[in-house]
Parts: C-alpha cells; sequence; structure tokens
C-alpha cells in the first residue's frame, strides 16, 4: 500500500461512518492531500464546497476537539509537498492535464497492493453471465469495458440505460447464474445507480465498484470498491484514471479465465480473414 500523503489521510478516514457532506470534505482533502494541513477550516470548506461549521463537525466526528487539533494532527503525519516548478506558469488546460496526471499518480500508488485488483479479477471472471452497469458519465466507461470483455468472457451483459426494465435485466442475469456485477459510478452520482446495487445485493449478487471516491454515495452497497479520481478543473469531469483502472480490471479478470488467450487469438484471425482493420 502507498505511504503517500492521500494514502494517509485515506487511513484516517477508513472504517468511519461519514454523512454525505462530511464524505464531500474527506474526498477534497484526499485530492488536495499535501496541501490540506495549511489550509484554514474556512479555505477548505469552500474547496469542498460546504460551510465552515461542516468542517469543524467533520474534525470533531473523527476525534478531535475542532478544527485547529485536526490540522496539528495532519502536519503531523501528512508530510509538506515540495513545489512544482513552474506550477504557476500552467494555463487552464495545462492545469487540468497535470491535475490528471497526479490522479494517476494516486492511481499507480493505490497499486501498489494488487490484492483488491486480483481479487476483483476473481469475482469478474467466474461471473456468468457478467452484467456491467453504468450511467450517466458513468455508460462509457462501462461501455468501453464491455466492449473488451467480450472478447474474453463469454457472457457479458452492458446496463447502460436506467428506467424501469434496469431491475429487470439484473434478475435476468442472475437467474442465468451471475454471482458478480461490475459498476462503474462517476459524479453526478444518478439515484438510480445507488438503489441499483442495493437492490443487487439483495438478490445475492456481488457488487465490485469503480467509483471516484472511497467515499461515493455507492460505497455501502459495494462489496468490492476500488477509487480513481476524476479531474475537475474543466467544465465537465474528466475520468483519464476510472478508465485506466477499467482496462486493469481487464487485465485481472483475463489472468483468470484460462482460454481468454485462445479467445484473443481466435478473434483476430477472424478479424484479418474479414478485413476488418485498416493496417
Amino acid at each position: 500500500m502507498s505511504d503517500g500523503p492521500a494514502a494517509r489521510l485515506q487511513q484516517l478516514f477508513e472504517g468511519r461512518r461519514l454523512t454525505p457532506t462530511q464524505r464531500r470534505i474527506a474526498h477534497s482533502m484526499v485530492r488536495r492531500a499535501a496541501d490540506v494541513p495549511f489550509l484554514s477550516s474556512v479555505e477548505l470548506a469552500e474547496l469542498a464546497g460546504v460551510s465552515q461549521p461542516s468542517v469543524t463537525r467533520f474534525a470533531v466526528a473523527l476525534g478531535f476537539d475542532g478544527y485547529p487539533a485536526l490540522r496539528r494532527h495532519l502536519r503531523e503525519v501528512v508530510p509538506a509537498a515540495s513545489p512544482q516548478a513552474g506550477e504557476d506558469e500552467y494555463n487552464e488546460y495545462q492545469q487540468a492535464v497535470q491535475a490528471e496526471i497526479e490522479n494517476l499518480r494516486h492511481l499507480a500508488g493505490l497499486l501498489a497492493d494488487p490484492a483488491p485488483v486480483e481479487e476483483a479479477g476473481r469475482l469478474l471472471a467466474a461471473s456468468r453471465p457478467l452484467p456491467v452497469l453504468g450511467l450517466r458519465a458513468a455508460s462509457s466507461q462501462a461501455r468501453g469495458f464491455a466492449y473488451f470483455a467480450a472478447k474474453v468472457h463469454p457472457d457479458v451483459r452492458l446496463l447502460d440505460e436506467g428506467g424501469s426494465m434496469l431491475v429487470d435485466r439484473i434478475d435476468a442475469a442472475r437467474r442465468a447464474g451471475a454471482s458478480a456485477l461490475l459498476c462503474f459510478a462517476l459524479p453526478r452520482h444518478p439515484r438510480e445507480v445507488v438503489d441499483a446495487l442495493e437492490y443487487t445485493r439483495s438478490v445475492g449478487l456481488t457488487v465490485v465498484t469503480v467509483a471516484d471516491s472511497a467515499f461515493a454515495p455507492v460505497a455501502r452497497h459495494s462489496d468490492l470498491l476500488i477509487p480513481a479520481a476524476v479531474g475537475t478543473g474543466l467544465a465537465f469531469d474528466t475520468a483519464c484514471a476510472p478508465m485506466l483502472l477499467g482496462r486493469v480490471l481487464l487485465e485481472a479478470m483475463c489472468d483468470d479465465l484460462p482460454d481468454a488467450q485462445a479467445r484473443l487469438e481466435e478473434f483476430d484471425a477472424g478479424a484479418a480473414g474479414r478485413g476488418l482493420f485498416v493496417e
């Protein structure tokens, strides 16, 4: 497990029952882990988009007398980051790219412990069929995973449309033998996804989730959640880290599918025979 500033903050929050507002504060702190020990309660409130009293209540919920005590603790456990040369010279587009690079660094640190991804790979490989859920902003992540997964997994079922039939499709997958469901959940989180995951677990399926944060609303309805942060520097969020994590899960799943390589070779031979791709 990585021992960087974000990982140390994550450990502080693990096992805590936090309100949605408190999860938002925690998520903002993890994203700005190196800066947080030097922020006032007002600055942290502005960063998280909450009120200053909410930050104080958050500190108390973590067991501190108030925010000053929490900040003193953070200065002890989270080392100061060295300034990046030329950081102030980046324009807004470059800053968005730099933020995504930092998200990928955080993901790399998380993957230093491969056990959660390996466990996810086993669960996904064993599920026949394998339903893959992603609505609204997360639909492209789910669709991309399902497209590649179908090349090696015998039965992948994409669930990228909500509505009254979503539960019917989950039920159909369960009756056909599904044992797990993979969910991509990105902000803003649709209530329908939370409800669907709650139902999925109630009928006995294991839920594996890729979400933007360990404190996302889907966390309490997931059996195994692996976080990958989104970029928020542009008008619309960017999701490079969740996309890459999806590909990592594909790799882990392939490792537990004994005929994955044979299926890929069969597809390549068929594609060549049909002239499917331009060389």
